[in-house]
């Protein structure tokens, strides 16, 4: 279905006022990217698939009753910033967490979320210097390898955590070379816009 000019798929179910959200998103990630770099310039003109369906497919995966999400390294907004828009009428009791070290990207984060009416969480700090976070639920996009993704998790997951990371073409080599320093429980998803790409959702990660 088309919607304000950009195709919205059965999946991404929102309202109006949800959906003027997101494509505000797009639009304020395309004004400040010559600047700070929040996205390849390559890739902003197909913003809304590449990127923002791509980070809104995770949210479905949401476990009933947390409380919590913390988004790593969350960089233009994606997909912490798209969680928080979509939590907002989905769940509006969510605590949104952002966590992005690069300070001009911060400052990104918190004009957006002010501009788009967010009630989030944003810390300008390294993932491994911010103080454990004990969140439901663990995001990252384009950050770093699964194995180091594994040791973030186990930082800052809740003990019955839920780590979901989107990865690409090379996931499987990315999980065996995980799996030599950690043990974890691995759902595969296929990702719903890119057919080389998978979202993994993972839980009890300890290291071995």
């Amino acid at each position: 279905m088309m919607q304000g000019g950009f195709d919205v798929p059965d999946w991404l179910d929102v309202s109006r006022e949800t959906f003027e959200r997101l494509s505000a998103l797009c639009a304020l990630v395309v004004r400040w990217t010559p600047a700070i770099n929040l996205v390849a310039k390559s890739t902003a003109a197909q913003i809304w698939e590449r990127h923002l369906l791509d980070s809104a497919q995770i949210f479905s995966l949401l476990p009933r009753n947390a409380g919590h999400w913390a988004d790593l390294g969350s960089g233009g907004g994606f997909p912490g910033l798209v969680v928080s828009v979509l939590a907002a009428e989905a769940a509006p009791n969510l605590k949104v967490t952002l966590v992005e070290s690069d300070r001009r990207k911060s400052v990104f984060l918190s004009e957006a979320a002010r501009t788009l009416g967010l009630k989030v969480q944003i810390l300008t700090q390294r993932i491994d210097e911010v103080p454990v976070l004990s969140a439901n639920v663990i995001s990252a996009r384009a950050l770093a390898s699964l194995d180091v993704l594994c040791g973030f998790a186990s930082r800052h997951l809740a003990p019955d955590g839920t780590a979901i990371f989107l990865k690409g073409v090379n996931h499987a080599e990315e999980i065996a070379e995980a799996r030599k320093h950690w043990t974890f429980d691995a759902e595969i998803h296929q990702s719903k816009t890119d057919a080389t790409a998978v979202v993994l959702e993972m839980k009890a990660i300890r290291h071995v």
